[in-house]
């Protein structure tokens, strides 16, 4: 059996072993729609190998929550999409007879000297143990090259009986990889690329170049244009009428039997003629040319799943799924994942309607309520009006907007249970220039008291309510550093 990811082949296999070795698991995952293909495709590999699984998802892993993991009294815990920055409080419990870990996981493991010395060692100054399947401790980055899925996945193929085959699985590592914000210029790379090799030789995936619209399944078309705010094209983006008179310029039939078609209906020569349009449209009202470049990009298509769904598209399956987590459904979301096409799958719709409404509601709330700009970061205190568990897409959606500056990284709060969640978003070009969030979350949470991590582009924190401008002059500073 060849790996997916061969520099992890050794590592998922002593954490297959290991599971191999148990009369059940305990399946414990973070909630966005990384952690949930994660869990999805850990659990379809321990059913198929014959070993019991039970699932619970956390929003955030903390020491209470491991506290909690620990009562339930389980022999073995398996950690996906969280975990290695937890070691420190997982080692303890391991330590002390509480449970045994398996952690398959993409983020920054912790500092073995915060970490229990009988439960762990050190790995280029990462906390590690026997049955550890991260990236990150065999030189792949965990932010872009391999996601909380894909290690789960590494261990799944790991996990394979000599007649078992797991690559279908691949179909939802890269869900997860889509969502967890790796398509690095629009396409999967490094590690991830090998997971989309594996899905494509098992015929549950094709890669092909596509427009990189969000939407391109379940839009109608005129919607698809209008919202199509990541290139802004002046007189369709955000412009229904516009949207529509560019489309019906071009002589397509916007309607088949009376239904709006949508970029799937659509044959290849219509696509190409809509592209075509759309480039030109933008270099004539003067769009930035790498703006321009960036409208098409590679897609990721799940061939198993029916045309015109948001099953069908990593990146819409990805949006379906952060929308049943985060609105406490994990549970729908884990069942979409396994393949349930009935009321799950119209239950995480009913969530992505109201998902989408509540993005939109905390955009205009940024906009009306305004940034304040820092030296080198921005913020905004969305107080208890945006949901703490979607206060960071929205963040992201709102850098390069007016008034957000696209340069600076993004900070976000919102009211979380008597503390304050903090979301933070930067960009590639930012990410390259030495920007690393996880270390600004963690450095700026822990000097207020709080705990934070995460990944470069993207992290987050926890801390104590009333400390907000504290938290920002310390991000700021660290920040101010890590850009020269």
């Amino acid at each position: 059996m060849s790996a997916p990811v061969p520099a992890l082949a050794d590592r998922a296999t002593s954490c297959a072993d290991r599971l191999r070795a148990a009369d059940r698991v305990l399946l414990a995952s973070h909630i966005d729609a990384d952690g949930l293909t994660s869990a999805a495709i850990a659990a379809s590999a321990l059913s198929r190998a014959g070993i019991p699984v039970e699932t619970v998802f956390k929003k955030q892993l903390d020491a209470d929550e491991i506290a909690s993991i620990a009562a339930r009294d389980e022999a073995l815990v398996l950690f996906t999409d969280f975990g290695s920055g937890q070691l420190d409080a997982i080692s303890e419990h391991v330590a002390a007879g509480d449970f045994e870990a398996v952690v398959a996981d993409h983020h920054q493991p912790a500092d073995p000297e915060d970490c229990h010395p009988d439960a762990v060692y050190d790995t280029d100054g990462y906390a590690d143990f026997d049955y550890h399947c991260n990236p990150l401790l065999v030189g792949i980055n965990g932010a872009s090259e391999l996601s909380g899925a894909g290690a789960a996945y590494a261990l799944a193929r790991a996990l394979e009986s000599e007649d078992g085959d797991n690559r279908d699985l691949a179909a939802l590592a890269v869900v997860g990889a889509v969502g967890d914000m790796q398509a690095v210029g629009g396409e999967l790379v490094g590690a991830n690329s090998g997971i989309v090799e594996e899905g494509v030789a098992a015929d549950v995936l094709t890669e092909g170049t596509d427009l990189s619209l969000y939407g391109k399944q379940t839009r109608p078309l005129p919607k698809l244009l209008e919202y199509a705010t990541e290139v802004p094209i002046p007189g369709i983006s955000n412009d229904q009428a516009g949207a529509t008179r560019f489309l019906e310029e071009l002589g397509l039939d916007l309607k088949r039997e009376g239904e709006w078609r949508t970029w799937a209906d659509l044959t290849d020569d219509e696509r190409q003629t809509v592209a075509s349009a759309l480039v030109q449209r933008a270099v004539k009202r003067g769009v930035p040319a790498d703006k321009i470049e960036s409208l098409v990009a590679t897609t990721y298509t799940l061939t198993a799943e029916p045309t015109g769904t948001e099953l069908r598209d990593a990146s819409e399956f990805s949006t379906l799924l952060n929308a049943t987590a985060r609105y406490e459904r994990a549970d729908v979301g884990l069942a979409v994942c396994l393949g349930d096409r009935e009321a799950p799958l119209e239950q995480a719709r009913k969530l992505l309607a109201n998902h989408r409404r509540n993005l939109s509601q905390g955009l205009d709330l940024v906009k009306e309520r305004g940034i304040t700009h820092a030296d080198h970061v921005q913020y905004f205190d969305a107080g208890d009006a945006i949901r703490e568990t979607i206060v960071g897409i929205v963040a992201g959606m709102a850098l390069g907007t007016d008034g957000v500056d696209a340069d600076k990284p993004i900070v976000a709060f919102a009211d979380a249970d008597g503390e304050t969640k903090v979301s933070a978003r930067a960009t590639g070009p930012l990410v390259g220039r030495g920007v690393d969030l996880s270390v600004v979350m963690s450095e700026a949470a822990r000097s207020v008291g709080g705990d934070g991590g995460g990944h470069d582009i993207a992290a987050g924190a926890t801390v104590p309510a009333g400390e907000e401008e504290a938290f920002i002059a310390a991000a700021d500073e660290i920040v101010a550093d890590q850009l020269g």
